[in-house]
């Protein structure tokens, strides 16, 4: 018996001695196997920052790599979390080597490329995170083929584009998707609302248009709904309040109508409803009052009628309130001081009356604006007022009566507008108790007395407004402790005295306005040595002497130094009177003969003198006299009573309505008219008007469009809803309207502005770097993309061309396209403006253009389009004129095709350093889009998926473009 089981435990040895090798080889693959994944991912990367310096393939497992986490149990990788590396390149097909990954995050970094690896495929995936990237192209259908254990995915924040595959519907276990800040188009698929899953779904910020589709009950557990800043029209969907589970709403930036659903009042957890900048219409109903929940109610930038109603006041947890810019009514609710968590209210841009309630000040509120409305009475705040305000803008009512010292004790204030109004009285001192004070704007109103010294004790403040008001006294030179200080603004006041020398010392001023005052003495040459002081006027007072000869002042327009009938110099054009002879004195020593020869001499030279300096005063006079009857008569034609004021957004105290400036994102603006409208900031004109490049007040650059046919719409109301719709076309290759100011006789429209200038610019300016191919074709592709947005919104843009597409300059060229959706959304401006435009824009326009009767489509922006690549790629203008005859650059090029010697017409300028497999390609698309038969006109999505295909091709594959009609 013991020698049995001797023999079997000497078995037991034997069979473990044989298999210990193969167990221990089989762990080894196993480990080797996530090494070798992560070392031929990490192949295909930049690693600029050196963060994956510690992945080596001599290391037997990854486990102890940055980013990497390993399973306690397995040894397996189950995260990857590589979230703001830096890293760049494609996502390799290393990482399908990693089966036991459950995590997998590389967000905020810079990789390219498209979606060609089956990720979602991955054994036991559940996060998948790829969003803030540089990926591209569409998504494939069959990305989503294998996801039954994907919870949470999101691609935000890249530039893939096309429709949203319907076959995103297969990942049933999806409870998290953020598909959000891309470019994807077309319709939201019906599909999506049978992922019952789904709690939290993101399409913000793409391209999406058609309605809403029926059915989003189907989502039982949703609880974060975001769609905002799309294309999306129809109404607010019924169905949406029966998603029980809901506690955020974000539809914003859309193109909603008709009035808001009751069955949102079934949204008992709903936190968030946020329907901003649509055109919902009717009124808000009392049963809003009745979703309890409610932390934050944004219906601003809509088309609501009616009051605010006294429901409001049940909402214990609301904290902010955003109605602005509707055209509401009625006074503004006392029973809104029972929502004792309330934070932020505006109710700016309405019509609301009546005074201010005094809750204003006791709740504690942060922010509050209630500008551009019709509110009358005192500004009455409680002697002890709750120190929470950071924001307070009352401007553009009809507030009168003292500025209370009382607002002193809001220490916490940083912006405080009470401008446009009809206050009276002295300016507080308390004022300078706000040491956070940042924007101090008390401009337009009837206050009189000195500028106190105290506000120099406003430590932080960085733009004091004062202007058009009615005060006295020398500017204080306490102003100068104000160190932060960028902007003072004083102009249209009686203030006397001389420019403080102190003032020297603010290094920071970028802008100061002293005009239509009665400030003497010189001009200082210090003014000219500050070292970010970018406008300055002083026009308008009793300023004398020469001006300084530094390059600061010759630079200036002379409209800032006009109307100082005592100021001479150069800048204006003005040369200073001429200095006398000294007096004659005789020498006592000298004989009497001597003398008597000399004093007569010196009677003749004093004669002579006397004579030149007679005639020289008396010209003198004479220009001095004709330069004040001209600045007279320019001062009546430019006074600020005559004059838009483009602080004002709400009809002036006791007069007719003289419009306002409007700005989208409710940003604090003020534009000084004068230099708004001045020749020396013109930037150029075109079809619709004249183009100026000015500064708001924090020094942001915008453009401003002067439309050429001012006047024509009457209706303020009118005006301001077509142009809100062009405020609302949100993309990253269209220019964005930021504003507009409206009067009877005079409208303007204010874009971003793009310092890169203008594509006509880079093309033909011989002083600017000539634009390589990669930027070129960059600069294609962006224009591509922006156009077929518009087309998508059914917008079409009718004035494509060189002169209006923009360059943003930076680490990789861009561009945007102008003056998008005014043909379109502004009818009266295109049938006036068509004259001018097809004269500026002859070479662009379609063959259809000129037939009577036919209606310009698409196909028109795309033949446009085709001959902007064309003169992209070679830099010839689309229309050249020898002498007997008129060359278009289509057949030129389209001629040289058909020759095979094309790529000779790529833009000497290059230097030959192009990509041919690129280039030609690009050439014949152009052709293609500039066929004389519409039809035979690609759509521009279609446009876009090409140029993708050109610049990335798929397995060594070009497009191949020779064998389409090129008629």
């Amino acid at each position: 018996m013991r020698a049995l089981l001797s023999f079997f435990f000497f078995f037991l040895l034997f069979c473990f001695s044989l298999f210990t090798p193969i167990l221990s080889l089989s762990s080894e693959a196993v480990l080797n196997d996530d090494v070798l994944g992560l070392i031929v991912f990490k192949a295909n990367l930049r690693d600029l920052n050196y963060k994956l310096s510690s992945w080596s393939e001599d290391d037997e497992s990854p486990c102890k790599w940055a980013g990497v986490k390993c399973d306690n149990l397995t040894g397996r990788v189950s995260e990857l979390d590589l979230s703001g590396f830096s890293l760049s390149g494609k996502i390799g097909r290393g990482l399908l080597q990693l089966s036991s990954l459950r995590k997998l995050s590389i967000s905020w970094n810079s990789f390219s490329g498209g979606l060609s690896i089956a990720l979602l495929a991955l054994p036991v995936i559940e996060e998948v995170d790829l969003s803030h990237n540089n990926l591209s192209g569409n998504v494939p259908e069959r990305f989503f083929d294998q996801c039954g254990s994907v919870y949470s995915l999101s691609l935000a924040g890249n530039r893939f584009s096309g429709k949203i595959p319907d076959s995103l519907s297969a990942c049933k276990a999806i409870s998290h998707l953020n598909l959000s800040h891309n470019q994807f188009n077309g319709d939201i698929p019906s599909e999506l609302w049978s992922m019952a899953a789904m709690e939290s779904l993101d399409l913000s910020f793409n391209s999406l248009s058609s309605e809403i589709p029926v059915g989003i009950n189907g989502l039982a557990n949703l609880r974060e709904f975001f769609l905002r800043g799309n294309g999306l029209k129809g109404s607010v969907p019924v169905d949406l309040g029966r998603c029980s589970q809901l506690t955020i709403i974000d539809l914003g930036l859309n193109f909603l109508g008709g009035e808001l659903p009751e069955t949102l009042r079934n949204l008992s957890s709903c936190s968030s409803l946020r329907l901003d900048g649509n055109s919902l219409t009717g009124v808000i109903r009392d049963w809003v009052g009745e979703m309890s929940a409610l932390e934050t109610l944004d219906l601003s930038r809509n088309r609501l009628v009616g009051e605010v109603p006294e429901s409001l006041g049940n909402l214990k947890y609301l904290k902010e309130l955003i109605v602005s810019e509707n055209d509401l009514s009625g006074v503004i609710p006392k029973a809104l001081g029972g929502c004792g968590t309330l934070k932020v209210v505006d109710f700016s841009g309405n019509n609301f009356s009546g005074e201010l309630p005094s809750w204003v000040f006791q709740l504690g509120l942060e922010r509050a604006s209630m500008a551009r409305n019709k509110l009358n009475g005192a500004i009455a705040v409680a002697p002890t007022p709750t120190p929470t305000m950071v924001v307070l803008d009352l401007s553009g009512n009809d507030f009168s009566g003292e500025i209370p010292g009382e607002i002193g004790s809001l220490y916490t204030l940083q912006v405080l507008n009470l401008s446009s109004n009809l206050l009276s009285g002295f300016i507080p001192t308390s004022l300078g108790k706000l040491s956070g004070i940042q924007v101090l704007d008390l401009s337009e109103n009837r206050l009189s007395g000195d500028v106190p010294s105290e506000i120099s004790q406003a430590a932080s403040l960085k733009s004091l407004w004062l202007q058009q008001n009615a005060l006295t006294g020398e500017i204080p030179a306490q102003i100068a402790d104000c160190a932060a200080l960028t902007t003072l603004v004083l102009y249209q006041n009686n203030l006397t005295g001389s420019i403080p020398d102190a003032l020297s010392n603010l290094t920071n001023l970028q802008t100061l306005d002293l005009s239509n005052n009665q400030l003497n003495g010189s001009l200082p040459e210090w003014l000219g040595h500050l070292p970010h002081l970018l406008s300055f006027n002083i026009s308008f007072n009793l300023i004398s002497g020469a001006i300084p000869e530094l390059e600061f002042f010759s630079s200036l327009p002379p409209s800032s130094l006009s109307g100082n009938p005592s100021l001479c110099g150069s800048s204006l054009n003005l040369s200073c009177p001429v200095v006398l002879p000294k007096p004659i004195v005789l020498n006592p020593k000298s004989s009497p003969s001597s003398s008597s020869t000399s004093l007569r001499q010196n009677k003749l030279i004093l004669s002579i003198s006397a004579l030149v300096a007679i005639a020289a005063a008396a010209l003198i006079l004479i220009g001095v006299v004709a330069v004040t009857v001209i600045n007279l008569r320019f001062r009546r034609r430019t006074n600020p009573t005559n004059f838009p004021s483009f602080p004002m957004a709400s009809p002036p105290p006791g007069g007719d309505l003289s419009g306002g400036l409007v700005m989208f994102s409710g940003e604090v603006a003020d534009l000084a008219a004068r230099a708004v409208l001045s020749k020396d900031c013109e930037l150029g004109r075109g079809g619709f008007g004249a183009v100026y490049k000015t500064h708001l007040r924090n020094g942001r650059p915008v453009a401003i469009k002067k439309l050429a046919i001012s006047g024509i719409v009457k209706s303020q109301q009118e005006f301001s809803t077509q142009v809100r719709k062009l405020g609302e076309l949100r993309h990253p290759n269209l220019v964005a309207m930021e504003g507009y100011f409206w009067t009877p006789s005079l409208q303007l429209l204010i874009y971003e502005f793009a310092e890169g200038g203008s594509l006509s610019r880079h093309l033909r300016d011989a002083a600017v770097p000539p634009l390589s191919w990669r930027e070129r074709f960059n600069i294609i592709l962006a224009m591509a993309r922006g156009l077929a947005h518009v087309h998508g919104l059914g917008l079409v843009h009718y004035n494509m061309k060189a002169s209006n597409v923009f360059l943003e300059l930076g680490n990789s060229v861009g561009a945007k396209i102008g003056d998008c959706g005014l043909a379109k959304l502004l009818p009266e401006l295109d049938r006036c403006a068509l004259g001018g435009r097809i004269q500026s824009s002859l070479g662009y326009m379609a063959p259809e253009a000129a037939l009577p009767g036919v209606k310009l489509t698409e196909k028109s922006d795309v033949y446009s389009f085709g001959v902007l690549v064309l003169e992209v790629v070679t830099g010839r203008r689309p229309v050249e004129y020898e002498e007997d005859d008129v060359v278009l650059l289509g057949d030129v090029v389209r001629g040289a095709l058909e020759e095979g010697r094309v790529e000779r017409y790529v833009d000497e300028r290059l230097g030959g350093e192009f990509v041919v497999d690129e280039a030609v390609p690009v050439m014949k698309l152009g052709l293609i889009c500039t066929s004389q038969v519409p039809s035979n006109r690609p759509a521009m999505d279609d446009v876009v998926n090409i140029l993708e295909l050109i610049g990335s091709p798929r397995d060594g594959a070009s497009p191949d473009l020779v064998d389409i009609d090129l008629r």
